[in-house]
């Protein structure tokens, strides 16, 4: 009895690129050849002409992978990453949309002339077809030479792309012309030629179609270079994106300053950074302030005030100031290189429809074949005349287009990804703009997403008779002693306090400091036994707060605010609030979501007072507010609001995020947060913004619409253009005009979205 064996894992991944594919059906050839092997996933890209391949390390090789896509009849590589200083030199890619440029100009003015003789029967003169054959000729073996090698390529695989349809075509019109000008009526002097939309009747043996064969050529490389161009351009962003970082960099060596290459440093060099100069890799400043520019990386367009002790990001521009960095991470570790990945899975990902439209390319042209054998059949049969048969035939051939269903999705892909980057959003896959569409409601994190998520002293009452330098003076110095972040609040306003003769910048001493684990501090400070914390801490030590105060206090708690009473030397000496910051943009991006049909939830740990205060001030309904959630019952609010019939957006940053931002149908990280919340997530939101969260919302919707929307021209042009050319109505040079426009429209209709904002 046999038992079945499991499945290889497949541990291993490539991206590999592919050369020679010339529309959609070839990629889905080149797919279907590498998922037929043992141990081996495959998904390709027409638009990015890469693809991307999880196979058994075990069993099958890279080697192994690029010899089957050569045996299938195209190119494959594995591309290297360019080097910084490499980026400038001209691509691969240029030099190919200059020639094509090239070939292009020439074909078009050997073929306008063609055209014009042939259809305006008024500039024809004696032996007006021996010059056309002439002009014809170059355009329809040069110009259109790169079909014609696909074609031949493709035809001894067992296999017929869009190449295959269009060196069909031309060379059908072509030889029938060859025909009717040496062995037929049409090389005759005085022959006159006309012009029709349909596919009219006349003598085949004085019929000569080298308008057709020259500027369906021509109209195909238009296409051709226009698609490649749009292509490029859409493609702009990413590129822009990986040419941001610094090429070279002031590494101290000691007390010397040496310029080396960036690809040179290494994590735990120092760094100069001066005003107008990139920041070379991520880092901590550890020396001197300055004002970072991080504009082109996260969208924010006010700079950032930083200063030692605070992280750096690669790339950000230096608006002011001279820092000394020292580098945390280095290549491909830095949120730069993580962005530009980011985004490159995504633009070689695959929705659920261009899986769909994969397979009908990957069928559409040896079914136009027979359609087109069947349409000359017809032809014949029905009316004996084989002018008509033949020219509806070739318009057939020619009017067939799977190149628009194969850029419908990839190049919407391209430029809303990109442009997502440029924005400071990051779309992990097509996968995510589905989900996006669905979404109801949005689940907000308070801590670190609506707040600051950094606490700050708010407010100070001294007791009668004590002044709010001493208070903070001696409250700071002690508090400077905690690690918690509310007595680190405390502490900075402390050290910065200058009023009433009070502290400077360096705090008090303090001695017989001891943390009381859930209460506060106590300790000494200037001669004082100082104590700071809950008002438990006090009465514990047989202090109670005074009305005055105990009003303070309580004041504050109902609005949310943590409070921090002071005693010392045996008497309450006042009492500090403290709480969480709201950040200014999260009420207008509350309203934002609300505009977007999504119902806004809050969830956190804190108490119930605390949330209410955060809900109202942002315009979350009180009833949409989960407080005093357990970070492990975060994931089960999710959970339940899905039970209840809802499609749940998670946003979050921290590590108790991650699971709720898993298990919610959509996750947003802030990219300010844990790398396990963004690794979390669907969605990186780059810059610590809540706005940025319904930008990413409104911008996925709208890379979904389009794509729909290419996806409807491309298969309903198909639907709509085959019939016509069958039933004749189509003449193949407008055919082969139309064809190539449905690939530039799709191509455009996606480079809109750079316009998003």
């Amino acid at each position: 009895m046999n038992s079945a064996t499991p499945p290889a894992p497949l541990d291993t991944h490539v991206e590999l690129a592919i050369g020679g594919m010339t529309c959609a059906s070839c990629a889905a050839r080149v797919e279907k050849k590498l998922n037929r092997m043992e141990g081996v996933a495959a998904t390709v890209n027409y638009a990015t002409e890469k693809a991307r391949i999880a196979y058994d390390g075990a069993a099958v090789g890279v080697p192994d992978l690029i010899a089957t896509v050569v045996r299938t009849g195209y190119t494959a590589e594995e591309p290297a990453a360019p080097a910084p200083e490499e980026v400038a030199r001209e691509q691969p890619a240029d030099r190919d949309l200059l020639a094509l440029r090239q070939r292009l100009v020439v074909c078009a003015l050997l073929a306008a002339p063609v055209v014009l003789l042939s259809m305006v029967p008024a500039l024809q003169f004696d032996n007006w077809q021996w010059l056309s054959l002439t002009l014809a000729a170059p355009v329809v073996v040069w110009g259109a030479l790169p079909f014609h090698r696909a074609a031949w390529t493709n035809l001894t695989h067992g296999a017929a792309t869009m190449d295959t349809l269009v060196s069909t075509g031309t060379l059908a019109a072509f030889v029938w012309s060859l025909w009717a000008l040496f062995l037929g009526d049409a090389g005759m002097p005085g022959m006159r030629h006309g012009f029709d939309l349909t596919a009219g009747r006349s003598d085949g043996a004085s019929a000569v179609y080298l308008e057709v064969a020259a500027g369906v050529t021509v109209f195909i490389l238009l296409g051709r270079w226009l698609e490649a161009r749009s292509k490029r351009r859409a493609g702009a962003a990413l590129r822009a994106l990986m040419e941001l970082g610094a090429t070279d960099v002031a590494v101290l060596r000691g007390s010397q300053e040496v310029r080396i290459p960036v690809r040179l440093l290494s994590v735990s060099d120092r760094f100069v950074v001066r005003p107008g100069e990139k920041v070379a890799t991520d880092g901590t400043v550890v020396e001197g302030h300055a004002a970072l520019d991080a504009s082109m990386l996260t969208g924010e367009s006010v700079p950032v005030d930083v200063g030692p002790g605070e992280k750096v990001t690669g790339a950000t521009v230096n608006a002011g100031g001279r820092i000394v960095v020292e580098a945390t991470s280095v290549g491909s570790g830095t949120q730069l290189a993580r962005m530009a990945r980011a985004v490159e899975d995504a633009q070689n990902g695959k929705a659920r429809v261009q899986r769909l439209a994969d397979r009908i390319s990957a069928v559409f042209v040896p079914v136009v074949l027979l359609i087109a054998l069947g349409t000359l059949v017809g032809w014949l049969l029905v009316t004996d005349d084989v002018t008509a048969a033949f020219t509806a035939a070739v318009a057939v051939l020619i009017i067939a287009c799977p190149c628009a269903l194969g850029l419908a999705t990839p190049t919407a892909l391209m430029v809303g990804t990109g442009r997502g980057a440029q924005l400071g959003i990051l779309i992990k896959g097509p996968e995510v703009l589905e989900s996006t569409r669905r979404v109801d409601t949005v689940v907000l994190d308070k801590t670190g997403t609506v707040t600051t998520g950094r606490m700050e002293l708010k407010d100070v009452f001294p007791a009668p008779g004590v002044g709010r330098a001493e208070l903070l003076r001696l409250a700071g110095a002690l508090e400077h002693a905690s690690e918690h972040p509310i007595a680190q609040a405390v502490a900075r306003v402390a050290a910065a306090s200058d009023t009433e003769g009070g502290a400077g910048r360096d705090h008090p001493p303090v001695s017989g400091f001891t943390n009381v684990p859930g209460l506060g501090v106590r300790g000494e400070v200037e001669g004082h036994a100082v104590l700071v914390g809950r008002t438990k801490l006090l009465s514990d030590a047989a202090i109670e707060l005074p009305p005055r105060l105990a009003d303070a206090k309580a004041a504050a708690e109902a609005r949310g605010r943590t409070a921090v009473a002071v005693a010392w030397d045996g008497e309450a000496r006042g009492v500090l609030t403290v709480a969480d910051t709201v950040r200014a943009s999260s009420a207008q991006a509350v309203r934002e979501l609300r505009a977007l049909g999504l119902v806004p939830v809050l969830l956190t740990g804190d108490n119930r007072r605390a949330a209410d205060a955060v809900a109202a001030e942002v315009g979350i309904d009180a009833a949409q507010v989960y407080a005093e959630v357990l970070p492990e019952e975060k994931a089960a609010v999710v959970a339940r609001l899905q039970g209840e019939g809802r499609t749940v957006a998670m946003v979050g940053d921290g590590v108790n995020d991650a699971a709720a931002l898993a298990t919610a149908d959509l996750g947003l990280a802030m990219g300010t947060g844990t790398d396990a919340a963004i690794e979390a997530g669907d969605l990186t939101l780059v810059r610590g913004d809540l706005r940025v969260a319904a930008d990413a919302i409104r911008l996925s919707r709208r890379t979904l619409a389009t794509i729909k929307g290419n996806l409807f021209w491309a298969f309903g042009y198909n639907v709509a253009a085959l019939p016509l050319a069958a039933a004749g109505l189509l003449n193949p040079m407008i055919a082969g005009f139309a064809m190539a426009f449905s690939s530039v429209f799709v191509v455009t209709n996606s480079l809109r979205l750079r316009t998003f904002t």
